[in-house]
């Protein structure tokens, strides 16, 4: 069990209040704490309850996609556009737009897709379309922040790292939490980090906006540096030398970690260091994808000149690590959905880019035998709206908007929810963030009422005090 130096402790014996004994005592007892979790927080764990998804691979669509031009059919609006708007905060002053593009129904199950997504249409009867998603508020950062802690007011630790707090990891040599692609902007890093819980839980960052041809170097196709988890093999030591080494450092660590009860910092460094040592021995052959079949890489759509080509490698990185036994991959699409101007230009490009990869990733893992218990999700902070802005765009929706799922023990060939006849607001069936939280970690087999951390003298988890599971969804 965890003590204080005995110099501490009698140092403490000594306050004439008895209450700052007790203030530092609770300090030491909720470090000793985390360091124990921090010290389990990548060993596997059984899920609370039969589990139906082992992993999630979530395809963030940064910006918010317009649904009423996707995936959420509104045959009301195309036949009132140009009218004053009856919904929103502009109603009366602003103008309905229709949908430029076309929608049909596709698969035995008849879902409705536009135009813009010809390739995940083939995949209508793997498909859970939720049409009623909802959120606080319409402002990107908070919204986003939402989406991805519970959270638009706080810190608070990421839907990723609460999967790796719950389940650990399967893999013992890779982070069980990776990002790729992660915006700098609307929370930065609090998107994928781990906030009060174990650092270990935190989100590993892969590729961004400002690494040009990192995609490129993962295949071999270029002169640059590969992947950018830079220094991860050291040349000049040995392992079993390296192995003392770390050894040397941690054992400094922990004393500092005793001597001062509460560093976080140097706990993630700890287990920092430990993953990393473990990470050379996988790492580098899980993200060279040069061993992809030439097949494989024609269904992703990469290939030089491509649009799909950069989000193409995105999701094969994806499926990799999904077979390498990562918990949770979020894979940010290298396009923005924010439409507010030039609507069917841009967001024929943004489906050009996603369309074919992310359809491709789900014949890809079933496949593989993988889909059955990955869950995939597709979804953005929130919609559009129904009328125009602009003329040529859609401006923010929080009220309503779609995402879908497949695999993972979610029903295929499924529309769930609707908003109203324009695509404003959810009416039928709505499902908030909390929901959707609740929903997932259900499905991994997590009850998010008991899955909870103790900070600051309350229990936290990632629903706060909100969230139902939309069991009608589930196989």
């Amino acid at each position: 069990m965890f003590q204080l130096p005995l110099s501490r402790r009698r140092a403490l014996q000594s306050l004439s209040s008895g209450f700052g004994y007790l203030a530092f005592a609770g300090l030491a007892q909720e470090a000793a704490a985390k360091e124990a979790a921090a010290s389990a927080a990548l060993d596997t764990r059984a899920p609370q309850f039969p589990a139906r998804a082992k992993r999630v691979i979530f395809l963030c669509m940064n910006g918010g996609p317009s649904h009423v031009d996707l995936l959420d059919y509104k045959p009301a609006l195309n036949r009132n556009s140009g009218k004053s708007s009856p919904v929103g905060r502009d109603r009366g002053g602003a103008h309905l737009l229709g949908s430029p593009f076309q929608f049909a129904q596709h698969g035995e199950s008849g879902l409705w897709f536009s135009e813009v997504l010809p390739e995940l249409a083939k995949h209508a009867d793997d498909l859970c379309v939720i049409r009623s998603m909802h959120t606080d508020l319409p402002n990107h950062s908070q919204a986003f922040m939402q989406l991805h802690t519970g959270s638009f007011q706080f810190t608070r630790p990421s839907v990723g790292a609460w999967t790796l707090y719950g389940l650990g990891s399967e893999n013992a040599r890779l982070p069980g939490f990776i990002t790729l692609n992660p915006p700098s902007d609307n929370g930065g890093a609090r998107n994928y980090g781990s906030g009060f819980l174990p650092a270990m839980c935190q989100g590993t960052k892969i590729g961004g906006n400002q690494i040009p041809g990192f995609y490129a170097a993962l295949l071999g196709k270029n002169e640059e540096p590969g992947p950018p988890l830079k220094n991860l093999d050291r040349g000049d030591l040995p392992l079993a030398m390296q192995r003392a080494q770390l050894d040397l450092v941690r054992n400094l660590n922990r004393h500092k970690l005793q001597t001062d009860v509460y560093h976080p910092e140097i706990e993630g460094a700890i287990e920092s260091f430990e993953l990393a040592f473990r990470m050379q021995e996988e790492v580098p052959d899980v993200l060279d994808m040069r061993t992809e079949p030439e097949s494989i890489l024609k269904m992703y759509g990469v290939g030089p000149g491509l649009p799909t080509d950069r989000f193409g490698r995105q999701c094969i990185l994806a499926r990799r690590l999904a077979e390498a036994g990562v918990r949770f991959i979020e894979v940010t699409a290298p396009v923005g959905w924010d439409h507010h101007f030039r609507l069917q230009e841009e967001l024929t490009k943004s489906g050009m880019a996603t369309d074919r990869p992310m359809a491709a990733l789900l014949t890809d893992l079933a496949q593989r035998g993988l889909l059955h218990d990955t869950l995939v999700v597709w979804g953005g902070e929130f919609g559009r709206t129904p009328y125009g802005q602009s003329i040529t765009g859609r401006d923010h929706n929080n009220k309503g908007f779609t995402f879908w799922m497949a695999g993972g023990g979610v029903k295929g060939g499924m529309a769930y929810g609707e908003t109203d006849e324009f695509g404003y607001e959810a009416v039928n069936k709505p499902v908030h963030i909390h929901d959707w939280h609740a929903t997932v970690l259900h499905l991994l087999g997590l009850d998010h009422e008991r899955l909870t951390f103790n900070y600051g003298g309350r229990n936290f988890r990632l629903t706060d005090i909100y969230g139902d599971v939309v069991h009608e969804i589930m196989i």
